[in-house]
């Protein structure tokens, strides 16, 4: 990388700089503090920041409506990026979480978004774009740049057309006075274009064309800002491949190990305190186990195995995590129905809707990764200690069980005393026994199904925090249920007081109970009939209207009951099994 290009990347740091003042406008830039090669776009930024620290003190010192140089806050708006706040300020136009742009005829001596794109048709001095892509058509004095983003230019730029982790894209009117930079990316110019400096390319990932970064734009975009995996948006197909790759390979690791990943449940279900302790003791001390292993210089040779030895332990924790879901989900029946795949299958086309839903996607994929690798890792050290257990017990007894004289079947003799020709040391002697009748087998007859568990009043009753847990999973279910059905968007309240009613009579739970070990039961220990579901399901409005003191009150009752509960003569207890979904 020669010093030009460090030139540039100079710029970029002072443009992070600008949005950082956007982020906080109270705080200056000072000058002086960009490199002298880097003068030309760090001084515009300065005078930048500082015209939004003035105009803010502005707005503070004065309350006289549309002075000159003050900033205005519009309310947010509805646009596809659902952000947020924007300001404009003479001179500037500056977005935050939403896309800016110059129409043509206007001037302005900055365009910049973070978060957004930045389109300018008119006269702009600099064009910045933060997490999206810069689209400058009309003139620009001073420099288009592109962070995590495209730049296409198709006008006369005065100073740098830079592109970071993005392809720069150059019309046939484009003139651009300085220098075309893509790091990480691609430059397209048509033979039209004129570049007067040079052209630059760091680590050039462009394929076909195409930015090789195209996709991750996309994720950033669409996943990334809004703290999700996954997303129904264009671009995103590799991601949903890549998603519905590894429920196929966690499947098939069910598939193979179905003892180890039943253990692992197990483990996490009998002691899930234990679990989370020992994955939070697991992620502190991998770090200082790779600094040890890299100390002594003989053990750096088994670092890479000790990586993927904890990143095999972390697929198998997800496999693990989608099959206790699962489970939970359809109640580990017996026969083919019960395998632990079919657990994975279930559990993972759950965790795929919750991915979509923005933050809670993020957390969700994080706890089954700390929870799984918990569960790995603390059954391999109960293992391990009833391994050292066995081996230091006392070998078993070498005879025969008690009672196996009684297994003989009709017509055989057996006794306890030896032969009298083994007692005196004689050679082997077979003696004349009765040849035993023909053994048949008795019929087959199929297990009865085991018994549905009933649940009383009697039972512990949940407490607030377990039934909120299981309320929030029920209200994202249906919510994002319901936002697939355009017709019924605004009615998410009445559908999920529908849902609760004919789940608490067709199972006596909800999913999020499912998952909890919840079960709504009668007080006077009568099944949940179709008036009592729909009685609780409308005492559900009057929990909630009055500022949610229904459902608080459960925390305060000492019969565990909220008012609904009340109202339709229900409590809801906690006890585990019994209630599988399908």
């Amino acid at each position: 990388m020669n010093i030009s290009v460090l030139r540039r990347l100079s710029i970029l740091f002072t443009l992070l700089c600008v949005g950082a003042v956007v982020t906080h406008p109270g705080a200056a830039v000072a000058k002086g503090t960009a490199p002298p090669a880097a003068v030309s776009a760090a001084s515009a930024a300065d005078e930048h920041a500082s015209a939004a620290a003035a105009a803010l003190d502005d707005k503070d010192s004065s309350d006289e409506p549309d002075q000159p140089g003050r900033l205005d806050w519009d309310k947010p708006t509805t646009s596809r990026h659902r952000h947020r706040w924007q300001r404009h300020e003479d001179g500037n136009i500056v977005n935050i979480g939403r896309s800016s742009h110059l129409e043509a005829g206007q001037k302005a001596e900055a365009v910049v978004s973070v978060l957004g794109s930045s389109t300018s048709d008119g006269e702009a001095g600099d064009v910045v774009s933060v997490f999206g892509n810069t689209r400058v058509t009309g003139p620009v004095s001073e420099n288009a740049v592109a962070v995590l983003g495209n730049n296409y230019v198709d006008s006369k730029v005065d100073g740098d057309v830079v592109a970071v982790l993005g392809s720069v894209e150059l019309g046939p009117n484009a003139e651009v006075g300085g220098d075309v930079v893509a790091v990480l990316g691609g430059v397209h110019r048509d033979p039209g274009a004129v570049v007067h400096g040079s052209v630059q390319r760091v680590l050039d990932m462009d394929v076909g064309g195409v930015s090789g970064l195209g996709w991750l734009h996309s994720w950033i975009n669409h996943c990334l800002i809004y703290g999700r995996p996954l997303a129904f948006a264009p671009g995103l197909g590799w991601a949903w491949t890549l998603a519905l790759g590894l429920l196929a390979f966690y499947a098939c690791l069910a598939l193979m190990f179905r003892q180890g990943i039943d253990e692992c449940v197990h483990t996490l279900e009998s002691q899930p305190g234990h679990t989370a302790l020992a994955a939070l003791i697991g992620i502190l001390l991998t770090p200082v186990l790779l600094v040890l292993l890299c100390v002594t210089v003989i053990g750096i040779a088994a670092v890479p195995f000790v990586v993927g030895a904890l990143f095999c332990m972390s697929l198998f924790g997800k496999a693990v995590m989608l099959a206790w879901l699962g489970g939970r989900i359809s109640g580990r029946r017996p026969g083919p129905a019960g395998h632990p795949a079919v657990a994975v299958l279930i559990g993972g086309a759950v965790v795929l809707i919750l991915y979509v839903v923005p933050v809670v996607g993020f957390l969700v994929y994080k706890l089954l990764g700390f929870f799984g690798f918990g569960a790995v890792f603390y059954t391999l050290v109960l293992r391990v200690r009833a391994r050292r257990a066995a081996n230091g017990s006392l070998p078993p007894s070498a005879s025969p069980p008690p009672g196996a004289a009684t297994m003989a079947g009709p017509g055989w003799t057996a006794s306890s005393e030896p032969a009298p020709g083994a007692a005196a040391g004689a050679g082997p002697s077979i003696a004349a026994e009765p040849v035993p009748p023909a053994y048949s087998a008795p019929p087959h007859t199929p297990a009865p199904p085991p018994a549905a568990p009933t649940f009383t009043a009697a039972m512990p009753r949940a407490g607030f925090w377990v039934r909120m847990g299981a309320l929030l999973l029920d209200v994202l279910l249906v919510g994002f249920a319901v936002s697939l059905l355009h017709p019924f968007g605004d009615f998410h309240i009445v559908v999920l007081a529908i849902y609760g009613a004919v789940m608490w009579k067709l199972r006596g739970t909800t999913v999020g109970g499912i998952v909890f070990d919840l079960h709504v039961v009668r007080v006077d220990g009568r099944p949940v009939d179709w008036e009592t579901a729909i009685v609780r399901a409308l005492g559900c409005f009057l929990s909630l209207c009055v500022v949610f003191l229904g459902f608080i009150w459960i925390a305060l009752d000492p019969n565990r009951q909220a008012w609904h509960d009340k109202i339709a003569g229900t409590v809801v207890v906690r006890a585990k099994g019994g209630s599988p979904l399908l």
